[in-house]
């Protein structure tokens, strides 16, 4: 089958231990070399190509020149860059921390009022990225932000989404609250990543407008795990938001899919395990060949790239792999790939890694 698209990672962003930690001691370089393991895994495990939705803007663009280059294996990549946030919203590095401590980076990270996030995409479209990420709603995963809330106007979203489709890049929003979906998509975002508490009204609206849905279930089932066996590793806050939204997750993605909006395939994952996504979503009644699709077609269109991945045909990049059984019979054998080529390039073969 063709190779997969992850379209929703996260590759130098680690989640283990205290994030306050990682954030007073964690260089550029550090984060840097902490994205190759699971980067490679995932080309090993079938993901030929990865739509990378937010971390540190130079450590990502530099990664995506070494693998044009050839001087590392890895996936495809088309990046976001750094997320663009207002103040004190999800993943705010300055949240929770000493007002006194700085970082020259920490002011890319932010942008207030419309003006300023169209600058900030317009420097991002300058730096190289292809594609922009917004973060309308507070998230999960972070201290201080409230995942049903909305943190951006209207008219900072429109900022986002009117420069960055002028200069030719989509743009995916992190939404988990209801308003915030519905708004994203009125006001004519491509993608939802996430959408917890998605409702019939956004959902009508994501339909009208083909706005797709990027559902995580992966990293929610990930973290409930965590949550369950390692409660040490997270905060109280974290631990609160993950225990109800997870079971979120998988309702509104099952919710969306019989109501017929587009879905493209993203776990929010680095680590390799990206195809355990699969079982999960054809547990809450995703049909096998629409998960496969989601992860191959669908995520292709998302990218704007169908011309060149996501099918198997002449003129395609040659991003093939193979299963050692039928996905439609058992969807877990897309955890065992045994084939991986990429752009005629073999990478594995005969289950030989």
């Amino acid at each position: 089958m063709p190779g997969l698209i992850d379209a929703h990672v996260h590759l130098s962003v680690s989640r283990e231990g205290n994030p306050y930690a990682r954030r007073m001691t964690n260089t550029l370089f550090d984060t840097a070399y902490q994205t190759l393991p699971g980067y490679q895994a995932m080309l090993r495990a079938g993901f030929t190509t990865v739509r990378n939705v937010g971390d540190n803007t130079q450590v990502i663009l530099a990664l995506q020149r070494a693998v044009k280059k050839g001087l590392v294996e890895g996936p495809r990549m088309f990046v976001s860059g750094m997320p663009i946030r207002p103040t004190g919203g999800h993943y705010d590095s300055r949240n929770g921390i000493d007002p006194q401590l700085e970082h020259p980076s920490w002011d890319d990270e932010v942008a207030d009022g419309a003006d300023q996030v169209a600058l900030r995409v317009r420097t991002l479209h300058r730096e190289g990225v292809n594609l922009i990420k917004i973060q309308p709603s507070g998230g999960v995963t972070s201290d201080h932000d409230d995942p049903q809330q909305t943190l951006m106007t209207d008219e900072e979203i429109s900022a986002a989404i009117s420069t960055a489709h002028a200069l030719g890049m989509k743009v995916a929003a992190h939404g988990h609250g209801t308003d915030a979906i519905e708004r994203a998509a009125r006001l004519g975002v491509d993608s939802i990543e996430h959408g917890t508490y998605i409702d019939d009204a956004g959902i009508a609206v994501m339909r009208e407008k083909g706005t797709y849905l990027v559902p995580t279930l992966l990293v929610a089932d990930q973290f409930l795990r965590r949550v369950r066996e390692k409660p040490e590793t997270v905060t109280p806050s974290v631990a609160a938001k993950v225990q109800q939204v997870a079971p979120l997750t998988n309702e509104s993605a099952a919710r969306a899919y019989k109501a017929g909006v587009k879905l493209a395939f993203g776990t929010d994952t680095s680590d390799g395990d990206n195809a355990k996504q699969f079982a999960l979503l054809v547990a809450v009644g995703i049909s096998p060949s629409d998960a496969i699709l989601a992860a191959t077609r669908n995520a292709a269109d998302l990218l704007g790239r169908s011309q060149d991945v996501g099918t198997i045909q002449r003129g395609r990049y040659a991003d093939i792999i193979a299963v050692p059984g039928d996905p439609l019979a058992d969807i877990s054998v897309m955890e065992e790939v045994d084939f991986v080529m990429k752009a005629g390039t073999v990478i594995v073969s005969t289950g030989v890694r």
